[in-house]
């Protein structure tokens, strides 16, 4: 999140986590874009401020080895709302919707000034799960029936697991502080997948909201909208649940841009960044791009129609680099992606090995270095 609105790698602003938020003296993109007259407002989730984790996550980001903080999460579980016609399941998050759009409503139709708007949601994020014990986290998948019945059961697919034994040492420390190398049912599994696409399903329903909004006030044809995530959801992929990962699971998020000049029905088969966000929203409203950002603007690859001179010259390049340095992991990750290939590197490169995927293996190889 912090790179996507600094528009530099984790190394280089040092905001490793969520429990160290952006610096106030980095310059975020809607900053320049307030700069340059546009009307800005920003609803919903803002990790890149400040963290808000429980102290021991905290604590447990930076010693890994104290034995009382292992298991943060409590085991994935799913909780069903037996209402049927329950459809504001995240409550605070379709406030947080109400208020974007009564925002729209009220203060973004003044013509005179452009407007740039930002929400951020929890969902499809898992809920809290108190019930686990004093360090619960959130590992509840909760929905409605309503949301439920959107989603096709028998079409859900079973992830393979590696027995633990045969499990890379990143990952079995993050089975286990996710409180997922005890048994489970397929049962169990499915079901843990089924809440977390009815939960995206709700999501969708908010960004309608937003969409719909658009379209009333006559704004939506001139109006670039983004969708995007953070992070995805490994929903017992690999044996894992959350995020904290760089399996496609997690790591590969939907990135999606409407709007006039956008070409439609477009996709780009290249791989991308959030920290190429910065620079795009400003090559959108025609803003000089600040020199030494670590994104490249997205524009040149989905439209003809925006020309901003000062855009970067280059095209992005076929590669991006991912980093985590949270909690859930035993080493600094880093991730370094192709549409063919990739390096997933730990900590120094040497304690724990590294991993290479390739775009048709599945089974990860070890890199061994004499």
């Amino acid at each position: 999140m912090q790179a996507m609105w600094s528009g530099l790698f984790t190394h280089l602003t040092e905001s490793w986590n969520n429990f160290k938020g952006l610096d106030p003296n980095y310059t975020t993109w809607m900053d320049i874009m307030e700069k340059h007259g546009y009307r800005t407002q920003k609803f919903g989730k803002l990790d890149y401020t400040s963290g808000h984790h429980s102290i021991s996550n905290r604590v447990e980001a930076w010693t890994r080895d104290v034995a009382f903080l292992l298991r943060q999460e409590g085991r994935p579980m799913v909780n069903l709302i037996p209402k049927k016609t329950k459809v504001r399941v995240m409550e605070e998050d379709w406030k947080t919707t109400d208020r974007a759009v009564n925002w729209l409503r009220k203060a973004a139709t003044n013509h005179t000034q452009p407007f740039v708007l930002y929400l951020g949601l929890n969902l499809p994020h898992p809920y809290p799960s108190p019930s686990s014990g004093e360090n619960f986290g959130s590992s509840t998948f909760h929905t409605s029936r309503y949301w439920l019945k959107k989603v096709s059961y028998d079409a859900i697919r079973i992830p393979e697991w590696l027995p633990l034994s045969e499990m890379h040492p990143t990952d079995y420390y993050s089975s286990y502080t996710k409180n997922c190398t005890g048994k489970f049912t397929e049962k169990e599994i499915k079901n843990i997948r089924a809440f977390y696409y009815a939960m995206c399903a709700e999501t969708d329903a908010m960004l309608g909201e937003i969409i719909l909004a658009l379209h009333q006030l006559g704004l939506l044809e001139k109006t670039v909208v983004i969708y995007t995530s953070d992070h995805g959801e490994l929903a017992m992929e690999h044996r894992q649940f959350y995020k904290m990962s760089m399996y496609e699971a997690s790591a590969h998020v939907p990135l999606l841009i409407m709007g006039p000049g956008i070409q439609a029905n477009l996709q780009v088969s290249n791989v991308v960044s959030l920290v190429d966000i910065y620079p795009t929203m400003l090559d959108i409203a025609g803003i000089p791009l600040p020199q030494n950002l670590s994104g490249y603007s997205l524009l040149p690859l989905s439209s003809e129609i925006f020309k901003n001179e000062n855009k970067f010259k280059n095209l992005h390049p076929p590669w991006i680099l991912s980093e985590f340095h949270g909690c859930n992991v035993n080493a600094s990750t880093y991730m370094l992606r192709t549409n063919q290939w990739k390096y997933i590197a730990y900590s120094d490169g040497a304690s724990v090995l590294p991993q290479l995927f390739g775009k048709f293996v599945y089974i990860y190889i070890y890199i061994f270095f004499f």
